[in-house]
């Protein structure tokens, strides 16, 4: 089995600043991707100076304590960090669309402790690079398996098989019986215009227990369910409808990419993952590089 070969891309300028609301802090915050020198990989940068976080999972900050989060509330996001530093939260959205779009060297400057959400999907970060790419000589190096790797937590699990060249990804959403999502699945051959219209605009979503449980802890006061996606009990949006059938699949398979990303080098493999969330998503990655990819 072989996936579609991602072209490497490259940033010919920076990107004007996104600027809008973050989803767990809740303040005001900006973001530039700007060109980086091939072989650096991802990295975020404060615009006042300061840390530079490389977007490597050995950066990853398991428990962030964000601010305005209470103490103990569970986010599910990426966020990374320096020890005893500074941390940038929900950089997910940002990595899957460089990721995405077969950019393999970028510096993000950052406003703020964490990424904006805008509408809970890749695609304003998509819609601000697709105009700014180049393609360029030197594909990336990928990361080969000698053999499969896997991780599981429970009912969860990613498993990622050698392939002969470029990547697969999937991912089953099942939240079981009694969910008002149905099980639903989505996949990615690493196509970067597959990536651009059908991975994309997927959004992230609460279902409404969720929701009503974060609100009544003073987050998301800024968020109405028209700006980002509710799940009713009914399994339809509240105010707002989907943009694909499977949209909350395809959006947890947008996260896996980002999440991906976080090995620093394109793997090449056939990623299968059912039911699995940002945590197990680290835990696979270290899982790679423990096996010594080539």
């Amino acid at each position: 089995m072989s996936g579609a070969s991602v072209p490497r891309r490259a940033l010919q300028a920076a990107t004007p600043p996104l600027r809008g609301p973050a989803l767990f802090t809740g303040v005001g915050s900006a973001i530039v991707f700007h060109p980086a020198e091939h072989g650096s990989g991802f990295a975020f940068r404060f615009g006042g100076g300061g840390d530079r976080i490389p977007a490597l999972v050995a950066y990853v900050i398991e428990n962030p304590d964000l601010p305005h989060v209470p103490r103990g509330f569970p986010i599910r996001n990426t966020t990374l960090g320096v020890p005893g530093g500074a941390c940038i939260g929900t950089v997910e959205h940002a990595l899957s669309a460089l990721r995405g779009l077969g950019i393999a060297d970028c510096t993000i400057e950052i406003e703020g402790p964490e990424v904006p959400i805008f509408d809970g999907s890749a695609l304003p970060f998509v819609e601000a690079l697709v105009p700014l790419l180049v393609d360029a000589d030197t594909p990336p190096t990928p990361i080969l398996l000698r053999e499969p790797v896997s991780v599981c937590d429970g009912d969860a699990s990613i498993t990622a098989v050698p392939i002969e060249s470029g990547c697969v990804y999937s991912y089953l959403l099942d939240y079981g019986p009694g969910s008002p999502l149905p099980a639903q699945t989505a996949s990615w051959t690493g196509d970067s215009e597959e990536y651009r219209t059908l991975i994309a605009p997927a959004r992230t979503f609460s279902l409404e227990r969720e929701a009503a449980v974060a609100n009544a802890l003073g987050l998301f006061a800024g968020f109405t369910p028209r700006d980002l996606l509710v799940v009713g009990n009914e399994g339809q949006p509240i105010d707002n409808a989907w943009r694909f059938t499977n949209e909350a699949a395809r959006h947890k398979l947008l996260d896996l990419i980002g999440d991906v990303a976080l090995l620093g080098r394109p793997l090449r493999a056939d990623i299968r993952a059912e039911r699995s969330g940002h945590a197990l998503a680290h835990r696979f990655c270290r899982a790679v590089l423990d096996a010594g990819g080539e």
